[in-house]
């Protein structure tokens, strides 16, 4: 994690994020991507076109609040990647919706059938 922000500034900060902010996040948890493939995966999400206004002042947010790392691929493309911060924010977002939705031994055994499915 940076030393600029502190886990409760990072956690703090994260819980501000917009939806579609979140979901860049957790979509650059899998690997660093580019922008036109990030814009690919939240179409798939939201199943519609997602704008290119959109997008890429949401991704130049994200590096301004060192969520995400913008590097340059070649002259016309930008990769994105996430930073330690962005890492803690997707998890504090996980471990928060978790806090709530595991309530009793079923629903943690849902939640269970799920990471086992992704593994």
């Amino acid at each position: 994690m940076s030393e600029v922000h502190s886990v409760a500034e990072t956690a703090t900060a994260a819980r501000d994020l917009t939806a579609f902010q979140h979901r860049i996040l957790v979509i650059l948890s899998e690997r660093p991507m580019y922008g036109l493939a990030i814009k690919r995966e939240l179409e798939a999400y939201y199943g519609s076109e997602v704008n290119h206004g959109r997008l890429y002042p949401n991704l130049d947010d994200l590096v301004g609040m060192e969520f995400v790392e913008k590097s340059e691929l070649d002259k016309r493309t930008n990769q994105y990647e996430l930073t330690d911060d962005g890492y803690e924010a997707v998890l504090d977002s996980l471990q928060w919706t978790l806090s709530r939705f595991v309530t009793d031994e079923d629903r943690a055994e849902v939640v269970r059938d799920l990471v086992d499915e992704q593994l």
